[in-house]
């Protein structure tokens, strides 16, 4: 009966042992074995084989977010111990800090930071608490960079500052066994008194826009105004051209029309009178002193016409014009 007890006892052992010796390690996770307290190697996802009670796999810090009570309320990061290290990137998503800016504004910023383990080793005894000092080294960096930059460049470039801070983050883990792939400024808190200044100031800004869009726009309007006015005189001075050079030719028409028919009246008198063998020129003379005489004796006022002795000559004439219009008839 002893015997079947201590051959029951040695076989839980043997499986104790065994069970201890092998490892089983998760896809994206790894684990450093210590052999008597000196690094022996990195084991690999699958299956391992390690010696009980002297390879012992290394306690490692890890930050994790961890949730307590019902729908997740009450939880926190934590920072706990393990001999898990995850190979996937990770998220580290540190506390507001307060930084202070090139031109002294005290701004609180957040900030997230996206990191991967790639060499286990060094992780483990290049540096103790790793996440620790990534959390350390990103405040300082942070500090840093912000205190190059004014307020307004710190809202304006998150770009700059984001791409700054990744590089000084890679260079300085790089020693660590750490890849930082990204960093990101989640939010950029100035101080009550600053936002307040800030949205009067893009209020006056707003303010300066409408203004000058509306002085753009009345500048619009009143050169298409005067545009419009410019072409309509244009087009007026083109008409009014156009009226007087028609009405200058009208009236350069009627003329030759009215020389012609006094040509032609005075031709046909002229033949009149030659066929009655009376001289034309005194004809047309006395027709003028006629004409004349019937103006003057017009008038309503009663008047005294003097007759020049120079006109019984061309008075004397019409005894042939009427001769004239006898033979006519």
């Amino acid at each position: 009966m002893t015997t079947i007890i201590v051959a029951g006892v040695i076989l839980i052992l043997v499986v104790l042992i065994i069970t201890a010796g092998v490892k089983v390690v998760p896809q994206s996770e790894t684990r450093v074995v210590e052999r008597l307290g000196k690094f022996h190697s990195v084991l690999q996802p699958g299956l391992n084989f390690i010696i009980p009670f002297i390879d012992k796999p290394k306690v490692i810090y890890t930050r994790k977010y961890e949730t307590t009570g019902s729908f997740g309320r009450g939880g926190g990061l934590r920072v706990s111990t393990t001999t898990v290290i995850d190979l996937r990137e990770q998220v580290y998503d540190f506390p507001s800090q307060q930084v202070i800016t090139r031109d002294n504004v005290t701004t609180e910023i957040n900030a997230l930071l996206y990191f991967q383990v790639v060499d286990p080793k060094k992780s483990v005894y290049e540096i103790d608490n790793l996440p620790n000092a990534i959390e350390k080294l990103t405040q300082t960096s942070l500090r840093n960079v912000i205190g190059e930059l004014e307020l307004d460049e710190t809202l304006t470039s998150r770009d700059t500052i984001n791409a700054k801070l990744q590089s000084i983050l890679d260079d300085a883990t790089n020693k660590w066994g750490v890849k930082v792939n990204r960093v990101e400024l989640q939010d950029i808190t100035p101080p009550e008194s600053v936002r307040v200044a800030m949205e009067k100031q893009m209020q006056a800004e707003r303010n300066r826009r409408a203004e000058i869009l509306n002085a753009e726009g009345e500048k619009q309007s009143l050169i298409l105004r005067s545009e419009g006015q410019k072409m309509s005189q244009i087009n007026k001075a083109e008409a009014e051209k156009q009226a007087a050079i028609l009405k200058a030719e009208g009236e350069a028409r009627a003329q030759v029309l009215r020389a012609q028919a006094e040509a032609d009246a005075i031709r046909n008198v002229a033949d009149a009178v030659s066929q009655s063998q009376t001289d034309p020129a005194a004809y047309m003379l006395a027709q003028k002193y006629i004409e004349a005489l019937q103006t003057m004796a017009d008038g309503k006022d009663n008047k005294t016409v003097y007759i020049p002795y120079e006109a019984t000559s061309v008075l004397s004439s019409l005894g042939s014009i009427k001769q004239l219009f006898t033979n006519d008839q």
